[in-house]
């Protein structure tokens, strides 16, 4: 490692995860990070350096804006373009750049051709899902230059043998670098042709036995296109315990493919339903599911965190199906936040219908930030509970 890796890492611990979730045992880098920019220093100067870096450099997958500050602050990249698919990956790189006087050397672009045009550089964050991977493989093969070095990066731990097959499938080279600090880099190039690479992939959409619509999803989507088994579960629970009073407006907090929502909007007909999510995928994702099932006119679809997007007690009934972890680390205190701010959006009286892993201990945090709850489902591994707001 060079000199520039020491800097680097006392630069990233001026970094800040806020607004995204936070707790003293996580930070806002890793490993990858420092090992992509370091990569990424080597390739610029090595004879295949890329030239016109402050026009070609993309990053992917910054997760609180390391990747994007680092390579203004240690590769003197400008005009970076950011993809970023969760929100609050986007609120904190903006709120860490603005502090750092930095907010003017990136732009953000959904993924897809404005991201990627004429790319030479890419550093990409290396995603769990292998999906995700795929859609974002395709979109670089397909529009970045041809002469594109991708660096892809990640903890050992949350790599796999897929990954690199899943890169092959859209590039002709693909090559692991040295491990460092338990972190390592793929190098990848040649991206395939226009014609070897075929047709997008994504959306996918496929049926599920116990909903009469297809599920769409693309690659960043929680679970793609399936009907996941806690979701099922508490499906279930809206047929055959459904809520006392017949809900007029339903809110879905992290609505994925659109499963919970659009089942709603179909089960309660007069219903209005807001489904939110901070993925731009997702987001995407549910308004086409929603289409699908022709209820887009009563399903209204916000990418937003958390319950911001439903005004203050308006809700007769929240769904909810939260995640357990942020990115690849887990912890859960990130589905206590999403419960927390269920409290807000819940008209009095109103209902909270939640899934959880059976051994997460939420319930008493329910009864005292909603109110009194009762289980109404379990199975060996999920729990469905009801609370109703105090």
């Amino acid at each position: 490692m060079t000199p520039q890796i020491n800097e680097l890492e006392t630069f990233f611990a001026e970094l800040s995860r806020e607004p995204d979730f936070d707790a003293p045992e996580l930070q806002a880098f890793d490993a990858a990070d420092l090992l992509l920019i370091e990569r990424a220093h080597e390739t610029l100067n090595s004879q295949t350096a890329v030239p016109s870096l402050a026009e070609a450099t993309v990053i992917l997958g910054d997760r609180h804006g390391a990747l994007t500050l680092g390579a203004i602050k240690a590769l003197g990249a400008s005009a970076v373009r950011v993809h970023q698919d969760p929100l609050l990956s986007e609120r904190a790189l903006d709120a860490n750049a603005a502090r750092l006087d930095l907010a003017s050397h990136y732009e953000k672009h959904e993924l897809g051709e404005s991201l990627l045009s004429g790319a030479r550089l890419v550093l990409l964050q290396l995603p769990k899902s292998l999906a995700e991977l795929e859609e974002i493989s395709f979109n670089i093969a397909r529009y970045a230059d041809t002469d594109v070095t991708v660096l892809a990066g990640g903890r050992d731990k949350h790599m796999s043998r897929g990954m690199n097959e899943t890169l092959a499938k859209y590039f002709a080279e693909v090559s692991a670098g040295r491990g460092w600090r338990k972190a390592r880099v793929l190098t990848v190039r040649r991206p395939k042709d226009t014609e070897a690479l075929g047709d997008p992939t994504f959306p996918t959409h496929a049926g599920d036995r116990d909903v009469p619509f297809q599920l769409y999803a693309f690659g960043a989507t929680f679970g793609g296109a399936t009907l996941d088994h806690g979701s099922r579960l508490l499906l279930s629970t809206l047929r055959s315990q459904p809520p006392a009073t017949t809900p007029a407006k339903v809110v879905d907090i992290g609505c994925g493919n659109g499963v919970l929502a659009v089942a709603a909007a179909l089960t309660f007909a007069d219903a209005r339903v807001i489904a939110s999510d901070q993925s731009a995928a997702a987001v995407a994702s549910t308004r086409l599911t929603a289409e699908a099932a022709g209820v887009a006119d009563r399903v209204e679809v916000q990418r937003a965190d958390a319950s911001e997007a439903v005004p203050e007690g308006w809700a007769d009934l929240v769904l909810l199906n939260p995640p357990f972890h942020t990115g690849s680390t887990v912890h859960a205190g990130v589905g206590q936040r999403l419960i927390r701010s269920t409290a807000a959006a819940l008209a009095h009286g109103g209902e909270l219908r939640l899934v959880y892993n059976s051994h997460l201990p939420y319930r008493a945090l329910i009864e005292r930030e909603i109110g009194p709850s009762r289980q109404i489902a379990r199975d060996r591994t999920f729990t469905v509970l009801a609370a109703t707001k105090r």
